[in-house]
């Protein structure tokens, strides 16, 4: 049996080569496939889906997690090819809403700290900011086996963004570094929306509770760094920016007003109304786009274990973990 980073390493190294109408027609079979399951990472997205969208029935939602499957599937097939791409097609695969949110701030020589979901494709809009906004620097989280992981690194670095490793002992303080250095500015992009530590902190989304990773909110109050949510969704290409694109999809990168975090309260006071912020500022995008949020994973209290979620519940001062 294949081991998965070998599988990766194929498929980086292959699916670029083959028509892209047989990859395309390849991964919507995977996903139409895995969206059959009843058990495991589909069961959970549906369970999400379902807080996304309360009012749809039971029909809509196995729709909904067909779509949201192929759209999962979508990023890995991008992924596999992205650097194969040309620079000429990454600008038009890519449209940025609400631009000036970021650049009032990098065009200042200031770092703002961008606050993502597991959403679209995270990796294109990485790379498209650090060639046309700011350099990105992110925190990937360390896979397993280690050579996947190191696949994953390899990969990103070379499209030109930097990555620092979840767990590493001087992570936050490089963040903190980043966050205070004068110009030239980057965009400090962090995965948000999993707390893959505990010390994560709960915020309000759909009206149920989250837990969250508390790396965005720590920065912004450690520093003092802006602090702004994004969200990164698909959508349908037509026409000239299709054949420009040279695929029937691109992105939508929306960077929503910066967050106002408070300079009054406790650390945690401050930290709990910066995370809600920006789950706010990014809830609308989520709600309605949900087939685009590859959250197959528990992120809702209540679906959490109880015995994780006490011991989470004691948290110690360790400020952050965020992923990439």
């Amino acid at each position: 049996m294949i081991d998965s980073a070998r599988a990766f390493h194929l498929a980086w190294r292959h699916v670029g080569t083959l028509p892209p109408v047989i990859v395309r027609g390849l991964f919507s079979v995977v996903a139409d496939v895995a969206s059959l399951s009843r058990r495991g990472g589909v069961d959970q997205l549906r369970r999400n889906l379902r807080r996304a969208r309360p009012e749809a029935s039971a029909r809509e939602i196995r729709t909904l997690a067909r779509r949201g499957m192929r759209s999962y599937m979508r990023y890995y097939r991008e992924v596999f090819v992205l650097q194969r791409t040309s620079e000429a097609q990454i600008a038009a695969r890519v449209r940025v809403d609400g631009l000036e949110n970021c650049t009032r701030f990098t065009d200042a020589g200031v770092s703002p700290v961008v606050a993502l979901t597991h959403q679209g494709n995270w990796d294109l809009a990485g790379v498209y900011a650090s060639r046309h906004i700011a350099p990105v620097l992110t925190v990937a989280e360390r896979l397993e086996p280690p050579a996947l992981y190191e696949e994953f690194k390899a990969f990103r670095e070379g499209l030109g963004m930097e990555i620092l490793t979840a767990g590493d002992g001087d992570v936050f303080r490089r963040l903190m570094r980043e966050a205070r250095s004068p110009a030239p500015a980057r965009l400090i992009c962090l995965l948000a929306d999993r707390d893959l530590s505990h010390n994560g902190i709960e915020a309000r989304l759909f009206d149920a509770q989250v837990r969250v990773a508390t790396g965005p909110a720590a920065l912004a109050v450690a520093c003092g760094a802006p602090l702004v949510g994004a969200n990164i969704v698909y959508e349908r290409l037509t026409g000239a920016r299709r054949r420009a694109a040279g695929s029937p999809w691109g992105i939508v990168i929306t960077f929503h007003p910066a967050v106002d975090v408070p300079t009054a309260g406790t650390k945690g006071e401050r930290m709990q109304a910066a995370t809600q912020g920006w789950v706010d500022a990014v809830s609308p995008g989520l709600a309605e786009h949900p087939e685009d949020w590859h959250m197959l994973q528990k992120v809702f209290v209540d679906d959490l274990d109880p015995v994780r979620l006490a011991h989470t519940n004691q948290r110690t001062d360790t400020p952050w973990h965020s992923e990439a």
